[in-house]
């Protein structure tokens, strides 16, 4: 399903939720509902979801990309899941179009930071980190992804190894590899996920990289980390791997 604005619709936030809620349905509510119960849904205290497709929910964000800082931040401060799905998918379109400037590029990447508390699941930090905060870091000091790599809180560790998918797909690796260090001794099963697969997009490019990051940690490394890296190794190397 697409949605259309008019050329006289307010882009604002109460508009975006007035439309969004146009396509509510139970189907899809309940659809949504065991989704996040198998995924991880867990990890998102408090969330609460309308039931719209998230499909849906991108093609409303597209028709309202320029929507401004201060009204993606009200969309934000929602209760609702696909609410704020919405404000970071206007987000991360922002960042990917060439016609942002780099002030809005610094006004997204500072709201994104301002409001990690209501970046509260996985799909969501997955969903702007790459192009809202690797982009804008893209050719600037990193230091605040190790910084966030040693968070207390979840989502910001999480952004700290999702944003290094920007530097990868450039061929820069470096930053990936030192944050898993970091987070090879965390203790969720999301960051585990996380760190294992952006490690493996990082293998596509420099095989002998992840080797090299193997061969000292996978001895000690959680499992799932490891077996998420080794993922498009052949058989004789995944059984070497997970027999360490």
């Amino acid at each position: 399903m697409t949605t259309k604005t008019s050329p006289k619709t307010k882009i604002t936030s109460l508009e975006f939720i007035k439309q969004l809620k146009t396509h509510q349905s139970e189907e899809e509510f309940q659809k949504i509902q065991r989704y996040f119960k198998s995924k991880e849904g867990e990890y998102g205290e408090g969330d609460v979801f309308i039931g719209v497709r998230m499909g849906t929910v991108f093609s409303l964000a597209k028709e309202m990309i320029e929507m401004p800082t201060a009204e993606i931040e009200k969309l934000l401060e929602n209760k609702f899941h696909e609410v704020r799905a919405g404000a970071l998918s206007i987000m991360d379109k922002q960042a990917r179009s060439k016609k942002t400037g780099e002030v809005r590029r610094k006004e997204l990447f500072d709201l994104y930071l301002k409001r990690t508390d209501q970046i509260n699941n996985w799909d969501l930090v997955d969903l702007a980190a790459p192009h809202v905060v690797g982009g804008y870091l893209s050719d600037k000091p990193r230091d605040i992804l190790y910084k966030l790599a040693r968070s207390k809180n979840i989502w910001e560790r999480r952004t700290s190894i999702v944003s290094t998918s920007y530097f990868i797909r450039k061929g820069e690796l470096e930053d990936t590899f030192k944050i898993a260090e970091i987070l090879v001794g965390d203790k969720e099963d999301l960051i585990h996920k996380a760190t294992g697969g952006w490690m493996r997009e990082a293998g596509k490019k420099n095989k002998t990289k992840l080797l090299k990051f193997l061969d000292q940690y996978a001895k000690t490394m959680p499992r799932t980390m490891l077996r998420y890296s080794i993922e498009h190794f052949d058989q004789q190397e995944r059984d070497y791997y997970l027999g360490k």
